[in-house]
């Protein structure tokens, strides 16, 4: 909150909240036992409310508020070193979203439902290729061999 207060004035928030000066100065203050002198912010309590009822659509809003959007965490990509499979999952996640807007578009309209399924597809796929990206920037995939030491590429010998 204390980043923010400097973006945006106090008592701009304040006014247009409906709240006084001083709760607002008492969100950017540590709440970190009863002694501090901070009040819980609406961030805390935001993440309370995740925390309390593990429902990510809490979160999903208010990224949406935001102009944007929320992507899980992506479950641990093993490194075994075999990059073209986890590639084609990616490939088939992707093929699996423009399928399910084929079917959905078949009648050229998409209904309430459909539209729903194809929210749901597009978000698996946000999270399986973020998941890709995660593991590829945290050095999980080995990078190539030199074409001397990898035994696929050298001269077969007779």
């Amino acid at each position: 909150m204390r980043e923010v207060l400097k973006e945006v004035p106090a008592k701009r928030i304040a006014s247009e909240m409906g709240l006084s000066l001083s709760l607002v100065y008492k969100w950017a203050e540590p709440t970190e036992d009863e002694t501090g002198s901070g009040a819980s912010n609406p961030l805390d309590r935001v993440g309370q409310l995740i925390r309390i009822t593990s429902n990510p659509r809490i979160a999903q809003w208010v990224c949406e508020r935001a102009d944007g959007f929320f992507i899980r965490n992506p479950h641990s990509i093993a490194a075994d070193g075999h990059l073209i499979p986890i590639t084609n999952d990616i490939v088939q996640e992707f093929a699996d979203m423009l399928a399910t807007i084929a079917q959905a578009a078949g009648d050229n309209a998409i209904s309430t439902e459909e539209a729903r399924k194809i929210r749901r597809r597009w978000e698996e796929l946000k999270s399986v290729t973020e998941g890709f990206v995660h593991a590829a920037e945290a050095g999980k995939f080995p990078p190539p061999m030199p074409p001397e030491k990898d035994p696929r590429k050298s001269p077969a010998k007779t």
